[in-house]
């Protein structure tokens, strides 16, 4: 993986610099849209060395489309074909040729179409560094004769220029994408299973569901057969989720549309809900016909937090699980019948753990941010003790490692420790197991969060943290405070005299 993380970084700062002034919200579309090109064509070339291999003994034609859509890989007309284009890279027209390219696969493959970039012609863009770009990443070494990992490359490539490209964007990023920590996280307290059902409302550029299938393929040492079900109002980020799913081989359901006024499928009732939805969007609108599922109360027309809340868990089947991020405040909020709202899930039992979360996690926002984890039902099953009544509470904040001067990152060991809490409380022998950590994590039932008017901050209930005592007896500990103050006093005294005397000097 180191090997990888370096190539990663190398290929972004040679992107980068080829980026030139064009805007990194542009230049994403034009870099993505090639590294998915070539992700394609590399797996074309692959299956098409097989058939022409085997061709005598089997029959088959190369050039046959059905060959492909048989082993569900995208067939690639000729001019398409990353060869070829490579071979172009120094021509004025490569353009015009990329955009072509583009076409001429989305005829044939109907699962893209609309999806691909194809604005490669404009005049803006400069068509040497174009020309260079291929060059570059024509040049990673991609072929599962080697290394056996083709795909999982370009799909690791792919999403970590997502992230740079967030990091570049600032507060647009975080519109298509969710930093990957809080991502694994999510799907680490999930964990989810295969042969079940994931959905995302608010799916941006589709992390959520790629983290999913890497926990199943992880935990269960197979690619996991999940069914998985997304939303974007986005287009162009809609298109994104679509291109980062096929780089993956995740087969998907995404639709285009505003999920909370024209729900794309009003009838699903799925295993887990992971998202990320955006934070306080005051701008919305709710369908409202669709009244089943503002049981919990009308959401108030400021603020979309619990319009998102009430869908999500509209969404859950029977013995459903979800994890959503949201703005601290959502935790305690009393604005319009926010606390009414809150309220009525709690009293209906549907809260299962809330998390602070630390600071500075997010490319797009410094407001406070935590995990909601709802439950269907919180009652013993053959998997899990029952915590009906009960609430987990686990303070994050002190977590995490600066991973740049304004960015936060969770530690793998972080994941492992919140998410491992949380299973250790939902588990069978949580009796045993699970204890309550001072400063970190605490079982709270149903009075509990009454006494506190249903405000699930988890500062409110998780017992103070000891602070080790140092031996330094507390009068002397204050006899060396006040003479430190005193003597800072005397400091500032001094100083504005001096700033006085300057002053007079220049006669003011």
């Amino acid at each position: 993986m180191n090997d990888l993380s370096t190539l990663e970084k190398t290929l972004w700062a040679a992107a980068d610099k080829l980026r030139n002034n064009m805007d990194a919200a542009e230049y994403k579309h034009v870099v993505l849209g090639l590294i998915f090109l070539k992700y394609i064509s590399d797996a074309f070339d692959e299956l098409y060395a097989h058939l022409e291999a085997t061709k005598h003994n089997t029959g088959a034609d190369p050039e046959d489309k059905d060959e492909y859509t048989a082993e569900r890989v995208f067939f690639v007309p000729p001019v398409a074909r990353w060869k070829w284009l490579q071979d172009r890279a120094k021509l004025p027209t490569i353009g015009k040729d990329i955009d072509d390219a583009m076409d001429a696969i989305e005829k044939v493959n109907p699962s893209l179409k609309g999806v691909l970039p194809k604005d490669y012609a404009r005049p803006a863009l400069d068509k040497q560094r174009l020309g260079e770009l291929i060059d570059l990443i024509g040049s990673i070494t991609l072929s599962k004769k080697e290394n056996g990992k083709s795909k999982d490359i370009l799909g690791f490539v792919f999403e970590y220029f997502l992230g740079q490209f967030a990091d570049a964007e600032g507060k647009k990023g975080g519109q298509f994408y969710t930093p990957q920590s809080i991502v694994k996280l999510l799907v680490a307290m999930l964990a989810p299973e295969p042969e079940k059902r994931v959905y995302d409302g608010c799916c941006g550029s589709g992390g959520m569901f790629v983290q999913s299938e890497k926990f199943i393929e992880l935990h269960e040492h197979r690619k996991g057969k999940i069914s998985i079900y997304g939303q974007e109002s986005n287009p162009t980020t809609y298109r994104l989720a679509k291109m980062n799913l096929a780089i993956r081989g995740i087969d998907a359901k995404i639709e285009l549309g505003d999920t909370l006024m024209n729900d794309k499928f009003p009838e699903l009732k799925v295993d887990y809900v992971i998202a990320n939805p955006p934070f306080n969007v005051s701008d919305y609108s709710i369908n409202p016909a669709e009244t089943h599922k503002w049981k919990y109360g009308t959401p108030p027309s400021g603020n979309a937090n619990f319009a998102w809340l009430q869908h999500f868990i509209s969404k859950l089947a029977p013995y459903g699980t979800a994890g959503i991020v949201l703005a601290n405040g959502s935790m305690s909020s009393e604005t319009g019948n926010e606390g009414e709202i809150r309220k009525a899930m709690i009293e209906n039992d549907l809260i299962d753990c809330m998390v602070a979360l630390p600071s500075q996690l997010f490319y797009n926002t410094q407001i406070p941010a935590c995990l909601w984890f709802l439950a269907r039902n919180k009652g013993e099953t053959s998997k899990f003790r029952n915590r009906s009544s009960e609430l987990l509470f686990i303070d994050a904040r002190e977590y995490g490692s600066m991973i740049s001067r304004k960015q936060r990152e969770l530690t793998d060991k972080d994941i492992d420790t919140i998410a491992e809490t949380y299973h250790k409380w939902r588990g069978k022998n949580a009796e045993t197991a699970y204890k309550d950590i001072p400063g970190f994590c605490k079982s709270a039932n149903i009075e509990d969060i009454r006494k506190n008017n249903y405000i699930l901050t988890p500062g409110r209930y998780i017992d103070f943290k000891e602070t080790e005592d140092d031996g330094i007896a507390f009068a002397e500990k204050m006899n060396t405070l006040t003479a430190t103050l005193f003597q800072q006093m005397e400091e500032e005294t001094r100083l504005n005299e001096l700033i006085r005397e300057s002053l007079r000097k220049i006669k003011y």
